[in-house]
Formats: C-alpha cells, structure tokens, sequence
C-alpha cells in the first residue's frame, strides 16, 4: 500500500471492511498472509471423570470480553461497524483454510454459534484537529479484533487444531474474500505468541502490497477450557513497514484473565 495519508484515509472511509481486505481495497493491493502456529498442549486431569463441557451462550460471552475502563491505556467498544458479522462474510478458496481466516475477523475458528467479539484500541492522548500532522497520528494506533467463541464438549480442543491444520496445509498461501474484496495470501509464518491457556497460537501473514512493499499482519488464538479467543492487531500507519504490529500482550493477558 502507498504509505501516504490519502491511502489511509481510504482505509478508515471504508472500514466497515475487514481489515486485511480493506488493505486490498483502498490500493487495488494483493495480500500475502503469512501464518503457522505454535501450540502449547492442552493440560489433562488424568484418572478423572468430568461432565462434558456446555458451551457458553453468546450473552454470556459479551459479558466476558475486556469492557471500557477495564485496562489502563486501551479503549474497548463493541466495533459493530468493523467486525464482520458472519462467517459468510470472510472466504477462502481452500476449505482447510477457512479457521485462520476466520481467527483473523474475529469469528469462531471452529463449529459453534456462540460468540461474542469486540475492538480494543490502543488509548492515545488527544484527537485529530484535522490538520495535516493530527491525521497521520490518528492512524498510529493499534487496533485489536478480539473475539471469543465457546464450544460443547472438545469442540474448542478442535478449533485449535483447524486453526493449527490450517497453518499447516495453507503455508503456500491461499485466496481470500472479505468483505466483497478479494486478495492473495502467499504464505503462512509461526511466530511466538502469549503462553496462557490450555493452548495458544500465534501466526503472522504477510501481505505483498502490488510493489509498494510488504505489509505484515499478526495473530494469536488461545484457548482456556471450552473458550477459545483470538486477537489480530492493525495499525494503519504501519501498513506498508514490513514489520506490522505485534498483538498487544497487556490485551491478551487481560482478556484471558477474564476467561472461566
């Protein structure tokens, strides 16, 4: 993407996208995801007979992800005009594919109904005045996608694996549709994420923006009993860098926490 302010404020006009398609869609820019996870075992009670786990109903969820106030340099909302609503919204051309794209938009990685999502930005003092200085800092803030998604039984146990399966069978890269924009990911990239849980992931995807460099974008899952959350970060003012930004660990450590 052309680091300039127009291709920004191309972004922010159309964020109701997801974000790695409102990338493509402001520069006409190909995507490179780049991901492979790292997944810590889950701990067992051996010898034991527990009653099979019940998902959480999505009411119960909402009250679980990080709430305004909760987390001193962040602003949470419920960033109903950035998150996709549906899994329908967000494609790929490969089936297996399907859970990474979906850990990205905040949807849940496996089979379930029950999710909750939110958008947790980084807090900066001041706002935008409109001048030229003011709208270039308002895109240099980290923006998390976090979403939460609880399962029955060893359904959260499965979604870790899609997501880790997927890593696995898409490294080469695999067509992706957000949003009604289409783009490439070319390759997938494990990378070292928060050990909490009962397992984690952490991936990063790199995007090819059309010759204007390479754009990295980064994900973690993780997942605490039958819930499973997970968190991508943006950062508009780094599109473009080469590095991206990493998901913010004070984030996931306070939204695990939350966690039953």
């Amino acid at each position: 993407m052309k680091r300039s302010s127009g291709a920004r404020l191309c972004a922010t006009a159309v964020v109701g996208a997801l974000s790695l398609a409102l990338v493509t869609g402001c520069s006409g820019e190909k995507k490179n995801d780049d991901a492979k996870g790292s997944a810590a075992p889950a701990s067992s009670a051996a010898g034991t007979t527990a009653p099979a786990a019940k998902a959480l109903t999505a009411a119960e969820l909402q009250k679980l992800l990080l709430a305004q106030g909760e987390l001193k340099g962040y602003k949470s909302d419920p960033g109903a005009d950035i998150l996709p609503k549906s899994k329908a919204e967000v494609k790929t051309d490969k089936a297996a594919c399907d859970p990474v794209a979906w850990a990205t938009a905040a949807l849940p990685p496996g089979d379930t109904d029950a999710r909750a999502a939110n958008t947790v930005t980084q807090d900066k003092a001041g706002s935008a005045t409109g001048a030229p200085t003011d709208m270039e800092n308002a895109f240099d803030v980290d923006l998390t996608f976090v979403g939460l998604s609880s399962y029955d039984g060893d359904g959260a146990e499965k979604a870790m694996k899609a997501v880790s399966d997927g890593l696995a069978a898409c490294a080469g890269g695999y067509g992706l549709t957000a949003a009604g924009e289409s783009s490439k990911v070319t390759k997938v990239t494990s990378e070292k994420g928060a050990e909490l849980g009962d397992e984690s992931l952490a991936f990063a995807e790199g995007v090819d923006m059309d010759g204007e460099g390479t754009a990295m974008f980064h994900t973690q899952v993780v997942r605490k009993g039958n819930t499973v959350a997970t968190f991508y970060t943006v950062n508009f003012s780094a599109i473009g860098s080469g590095e991206g930004v990493k998901v913010p660990a004070a984030v996931v450590e306070a939204q695990v926490a939350k966690l039953k």
